[in-house]
């Protein structure tokens, strides 16, 4: 008897890849409308500031969750394609994202680990640059932001500035490693998919 049918998660890649764009846009729309709304209070409202921080929740939060179930797929797949087990458990290569501080480094080596085993112990070199300079522009953007916030509660411009771009940068970054990941997990599936032999063909008696 032959076991399920593994396949690459396309659908939830491209899930996953339209609402981190999503996301990322949404966020640089609350990033401005908020500072507009500390600056000049009397020409915008409270409830335009309060909808946009409450779009950029919402698509943050859908963001988050399929991204973390990609991902999850991700890794039960390539737990299948590589010889040896993946670091860490199941609960904890979701666990990682979330925990404060720790989702500062950790998620970073749960993606390579991931991208490694999905290519059967190997990885290209510049794979590890995009998944580097991808976790560089998120982390970045985390404490960029932090600090834009307090100065001025958000609304000094420079920080701004910088926190937004990294911000868009780490979405499309993001949107360029699930493609990868997803790509090279529907190559090894492929390749690892069995011939049926003579003894899986139908009997003729």
């Amino acid at each position: 008897m032959s076991g399920p049918v593994v396949k690459a998660s396309w659908p939830l890649a491209r899930s996953a890849q339209a609402a981190v764009a999503a996301a990322a846009v949404a966020e640089v729309f609350r990033a401005v409308t908020v500072r507009a709304h500390h600056l000049r209070p009397q020409d915008t409202s409270s409830s335009a500031s309060g909808f946009a921080s409450m779009v950029s929740v919402y698509t943050m939060t859908a963001a988050v969750v399929l991204f973390l179930v990609w991902f999850t797929r991700c890794r039960r797949n390539a737990g299948l394609l590589s010889p040896e087990p993946l670091p860490g458990s199941a609960p904890w290569a979701v666990a990682g994202w979330l925990v404060p501080v720790v989702n500062l480094w950790v998620p970073r080596g749960l993606v390579l680990d991931v991208h490694r085993a999905s290519g059967r112990g190997t990885v290209d070199r510049r794979d590890t640059v995009l998944v580097n300079v991808w976790w560089a522009a998120w982390v970045g953007r985390a404490v960029t932001g932090t600090v834009g916030t307090q100065l001025g509660q958000g609304s000094s411009l420079v920080p701004l500035l910088v926190a937004e771009a990294l911000n868009l940068a780490a979405g499309a970054l993001a949107v360029a490693v699930i493609q990868r990941v997803t790509a090279r997990q529907a190559e090894a599936l492929g390749a690892a998919l069995p011939v049926p032999g003579t003894a899986d063909l139908p009997s003729a008696s």
